[in-house]
């Protein structure tokens, strides 16, 4: 960073002079200069800055004094203006939450790391990890960029500073990386106490009383070949090309408790035996009903449920698509009885004629000590029947090419027209809504007699099931809801926290890289909660970016180098005032070791 000035000639002529802290940075090939911080006037600067220093460090003083200290003050010098504010709340949460006690205590891993420093801080490295998931996501080696925007200290206050050295397309020293690294293997290598720890200490914060347990699954993309862990499957980041890895997160009350990560080829009913072991196993559960998505059932997961040590219970969706028992089910609805379920929030706000309905019954199961209720929702028929209208247009679309071809002459065999149609069907899911013969040499196309029919009666429909005797059907619903809270904690978790793509080739950074998004969604989910609390409409991700604006200040006057941190913006002042955080300065470090690397 520099100092850089702009001469402006305003309307009546006068020329000021306006300095700015500006930034180097590299954009397609090009060196682009971005504006840090506006200052203000050259000349105003001369006599705001001593007034700001004496605020800064929090002196009193009078007009006399003041007076003073302006006629006697010198030049005075902008050396740096660095952000500061979200690492100073993501402190603050790190310290709420006791991981400074919690990652002091555990183990060291020398075998690992035989060369490592035995005094690096590797509990302060982890905090800045998290902040960096928080406000600017990036890989460990595009971390050195961001230690120069923003103010990221140790917990003695020594600041990080890059070590720039180009080693191939490297531009980081090899030992600095190595030292992030090493903080990612100590992680990942304590993670199963660390949660544990985590989860009790939420479990006091918050007054957690588990009943529910939120089970799901999600997948994130490597950017490369990925350690052996790294496999094709079902992507649901869209990218079928890459490998991946599968995560499964469990939730209870809404704070992510614990995470897994698999093979990216895992299917998702193989995951459910080993999350149920390993919470019976590690965590203090009474009467716990597992809650879960469809993909999770299958009569052996159901099996392992009722039968798991512990006293579990489930609550689980069922698949609707080829199994014959979902829909007999189905078929036993009967239409007057229906019951009506509370709307949620967004459905409140509209009129009451506009207001979509989710009605759930009751249906008889013929397997013993399992009830399952059937669920009809609007939002979700008129979603279904759209995507089925979408996909019958493109289908018919594509058969109507295949037929035109067969009228033409262009394609005559028997075998190539069914496996034209076939491409085509299988394509779109088209084999749910048409049904084709060839006849006399033409290519006829029908609806289908069958799977059309059974499309349409089951659209807005869906299926959950429970061996709770006492639990209400409405409730039932209203659980199974709650999953979406997993859902939100995936898309944050992916998006703004950026877990995806991973870069790393070794298996345990891989879950080290997981675990530094698993613990910056719970800072987040602290940060939610607190904004909530203080009744302030602002989501996080509003949050951090409001946060920025509180910087940490350097200049230097009469050859004294001194710093302060400003104020920021209304809305941080009110984040911080939520959060009921006072003392926004960093700890001072030590003399002479005011930076680390």
């Amino acid at each position: 960073m520099f100092v850089r000035s702009i001469k402006v000639r305003s309307s009546s002529g006068v020329t000021h002079e306006y300095v700015r802290i500006v930034e180097s940075l590299w954009h397609d090939g090009h060196v682009k200069q971005k504006v840090v911080a506006n200052l203000g006037r050259r000349d105003v600067l001369d006599t705001v800055l001593p007034m700001l220093n004496r605020f800064l460090r929090g002196e009193e003083h009078d007009a006399t004094k003041l007076g003073e200290q302006l006629a006697s003050s010198g030049s005075v010098e902008p050396l740096d203006a660095s952000t500061w504010g979200p690492m100073l709340v993501v402190r603050h949460l790190f310290e709420k939450l006791g991981l400074w006690k919690l990652l002091d205590s555990c183990r060291r891993w020398p075998k690992l790391m035989p060369d490592e420093d035995p005094h690096d801080d590797w509990p302060s490295r982890i905090l800045a990890l998290i902040a960096n998931r928080l406000t600017r996501p990036s890989s460990e080696h595009a971390l050195a960029g961001w230690l120069e925007s923003d103010y990221v200290c140790d917990r003695r206050g020594r600041r990080y500073v890059p070590c720039w050295k180009r080693n191939g397309r490297v531009r980081v020293d090899p030992q600095q990386l190595q030292c992030w690294y090493r903080a990612l293997d100590h992680l990942s290598l304590n993670k199963s106490g660390i949660e544990v720890a985590l989860y009790q200490r939420l479990r006091d914060l918050f007054h957690l009383q588990p009943d529910l347990v939120f089970y799901d699954l999600t997948s994130t993309y490597f950017a490369g070949q990925g350690p052996s862990i790294a496999k094709h499957g079902y992507s649901r980041d869209g990218r079928p090309r890459n490998v991946q890895v599968v995560v499964g997160v469990v939730m209870v009350g809404g704070w992510p408790i614990a995470h897994h990560v698999w093979a990216g080829n895992t299917r998702d009913s193989a995951t459910v035996k080993e999350v149920i072991t390993d919470l019976t196993s590690r965590f203090d559960f009474g009467r716990v009903v597992f809650v879960g998505d469809r993909g999770m059932v299958t009569e052996k997961n159901v099996n392992e449920l009722t039968n798991a040590d512990g006293d579990w219970g489930f609550l689980v969706g069922m698949t609707r698509r080829q199994n014959p028992e979902a829909e007999t089910l189905i078929d036993r609805v009967q239409e007057n009885r229906w019951i009506d379920c509370a709307v949620g929030v967004n459905a409140s706000e509209k009129k009451p004629e506009d207001r979509p309905r989710t009605r759930v019954q009751e249906v008889t199961c013929d397997r013993d000590g399992v009830r399952v209720f059937v669920v009809d929702s609007d939002e979700r028929r008129e979603y279904e029947t759209r995507m089925r209208e979408k996909s019958m247009k493109r289908t018919y679309e594509g058969l109507e090419k295949v037929q035109r071809r067969v009228a033409k002459g262009r394609l005559k065999q028997p075998e190539k027209i069914g496996a034209a149609v076939e491409r085509v069907l299988q394509r779109h899911h088209g084999y749910r809504y048409y049904a084709w013969e060839l006849k006399a040499g033409q290519l006829q196309i029908v609806e289908h007699p069958v799977n059309l029919p059974r499309e349409k009666k089951y659209e807005g429909k869906y299926l959950i099931q429970t061996d709770q005797l006492d639990m209400k059907a409405q409730d039932a619903v209203a659980h199974y809801k709650e999953l979406n809270e997993v859902e939100r904690g995936f898309h944050a978790l992916k998006d703004p926290i950026g877990m995806r793509p991973i870069w790393h080739h070794v298996e345990r950074r891989v879950r080290a890289h997981i675990f530094v998004a698993a613990i910056a969604l719970l800072l987040d989910r602290m940060l939610e909660r607190a904004l909530r609390d203080a009744r302030l409409d602002l989501s996080t991700t509003a949050a951090w970016q409001a946060l920025q604006t509180i910087r940490h200040v350097r200049f230097r006057v009469n050859d004294e180098v001194k710093t302060g941190v400003t104020a920021g913006s209304s809305q941080a002042q009110q984040i911080l005032n939520a959060l009921k955080l006072t003392e926004t300065r960093p700890p001072t470090p030590p003399s002479g070791q005011e930076t680390t690397t």
